[in-house]
Order: structure tokens, then C-alpha cells, then sequence
């Protein structure tokens, strides 16, 4: 190999080596932190990781010590629901927007819920809400969030499950087809 290649590497080799060492002792050691941030991430990460009996805990953690915090919130929400205590996300989806009522996520994830709980009309309301709210939820994950799931398909949008269920409905009841299970699991919750 050349020389001057080699310097080349070995001088970006230790200047990357010691970026990361300084963010890492930043981001440890320097930057504020909320109280139950700590708890807050951990219940993130478990929940990306499918544990959401165990993100539950650490998002009620996140509650106990901060309990003004949003996001810790939201995050009960989606992990009740993943839980299939529909009643209990509810009523933590209708905290959350008592505290932040113009936040687009919230609705499409409580309008995932009232889908699951068979309740198509409100659903879509909740839907068309975040939609109104933001455009952009229309285009549901970020490819680089759909390859760190694995998910190489794009899920169905709300959008897309709106027309879906409206399609539906506009049909006679014995004609209707308001569940698709292999669609339905495809659904995410979408994260704040």
C-alpha cells in the first residue's frame, strides 16, 4: 500500500476514534438531562425491540420520576396497545392529547387503536386528524427506520388504511372486509 494512503487512513483512523470518545464522554458526562430520560430511552429501545412488557415498565419509571413527560407518555400508549390493554391505551392516548392536542402521531396511533378495537369510524377520524395535522404521516416510516426493522416493504400508511376503511364501509355489511390480518400486524405504531 502506498504511504501516503496509509497516513492518509491511520490519521482518519484517529481523528474518527477520537470524535467518538468525545461525543461519547458529551453525551455521558456534560449534556442536561431530564430526569427519566434514562428510563425513557431504555423503554424505547425495548419497545423497538418488541419487549412491551418490559418498555412499559421503564416508560412507567420514565412517569414516577418525571411525570410531566410527554413522550414517556405517548410511549405508555403504544405499549399498552401492543399489550392489548385497549382500554388502558386509550385512556393514556387521551391524556397525551389533553397535553398536546396538535400532535399528529398521537391521533394516527390512537386511530390504529380504535381500528384494533373495531371501531372504523373513529379510526378514521383519528386518522384524517393527523393528517390534517401533518401531511408528511401520510408517508408513514423513513426507509432507514424500515431497514433497521428489517421491514423492506413499505407498511400501510394510515392514509392508505383511511381509504381502505372507507372503501369498506361504503359497502353492504355482508360484503365488508374491515380486517386483514397479515395487513393489520404490518401496521407499526408510529413513534413521537
Amino acid at each position: 500500500m502506498d504511504d501516503r494512503i496509509y497516513q492518509l487512513l491511520k490519521v482518519t483512523a484517529i481523528v474518527l476514534t477520537l470524535a467518538w470518545v468525545g461525543w461519547s464522554i458529551y453525551d455521558s458526562f456534560v449534556e442536561d438531562r431530564t430526569p427519566g430520560e434514562l428510563s425513557y430511552h431504555s423503554a424505547n429501545n425495548l419497545f423497538e425491540d418488541g419487549a412491551y412488557d418490559r418498555a412499559l415498565r421503564e416508560y412507567d419509571n420514565a412517569l414516577r420520576i418525571d411525570p410531566g413527560n410527554i413522550y414517556a407518555l405517548r410511549g405508555r400508549a403504544r405499549s399498552l396497545m401492543q399489550l392489548g390493554r385497549y382500554q388502558k391505551a386509550l385512556a393514556a392516548f387521551g391524556r397525551a392529547l389533553e397535553r398536546e392536542p396538535d400532535f399528529a402521531a398521537t391521533y394516527a396511533n390512537r386511530g390504529i387503536l380504535y381500528d384494533r378495537m373495531g371501531e372504523y369510524q373513529k379510526a378514521i377520524a383519528d386518522y384524517e386528524k393527523s393528517l390534517q395535522l401533518d401531511e408528511s404521516v401520510a408517508e408513514g416510516p423513513h426507509w432507514l427506520t424500515r431497514f433497521l426493522r428489517l421491514q423492506p416493504d413499505k407498511p400501510p400508511s394510515v392514509a392508505d388504511r383511511a381509504r381502505y376503511l372507507r372503501a369498506q364501509l361504503a359497502k353492504p355489511k355482508s360484503e365488508r372486509l374491515l380486517r386483514l390480518p397479515e395487513a393489520d400486524t404490518a401496521q407499526r405504531s408510529y413513534k413521537q
